[in-house]
């Protein structure tokens, strides 16, 4: 383990440099399997696009004028949202004469935004805050 001193004096933070070397390098060796994960999480974090996962959680499938209607938009927004979510593999489409229907992609997905409901419902009850 190294140490080095700091003058850091909050509450927040370590009031001294000390890391253990053995889980750093550890952390290190696979840190870079994160790469393009964040990409996932922006798509997400668009309050529009939050609400279509979330709605393709409830019904397996919707087509692109019920999600419309589902978050007040034209056609033409959510169509744009909804590629978008296509485009980052969140979400899948087919086309059925003029009507195109998209669901999420796979489980993984569905998965991703039910724990972020239930998380944030459980930080909301526990006096945590969601802002």
């Amino acid at each position: 383990m190294n140490q080095k001193s700091s003058n850091i004096n909050t509450n927040d933070a370590c009031e001294v440099f000390f890391f253990d070397e053995e889980k750093v390098n550890k952390v290190q060796k696979q840190i870079d399997e994160i790469n393009g994960v964040e990409l996932l999480f922006k798509a997400l974090s668009d309050s529009t696009r939050i609400k279509i996962a979330y709605a393709l959680t409830i019904v397996e499938e919707l087509c692109v004028c019920d999600v419309a209607n589902i978050i007040g938009s034209s056609t033409a927004t959510a169509s744009h949202h909804l590629r978008l979510l296509r485009d980052m593999g969140l979400a899948k489409h087919r086309k059925e004469g003029k009507l195109v229907f998209y669901s999420l992609a796979d489980d993984h997905v569905h998965q991703l935004v039910s724990i972020a409901i239930i998380h944030t419902k459980e930080g909301v009850s526990n006096g945590g805050s969601t802002a």
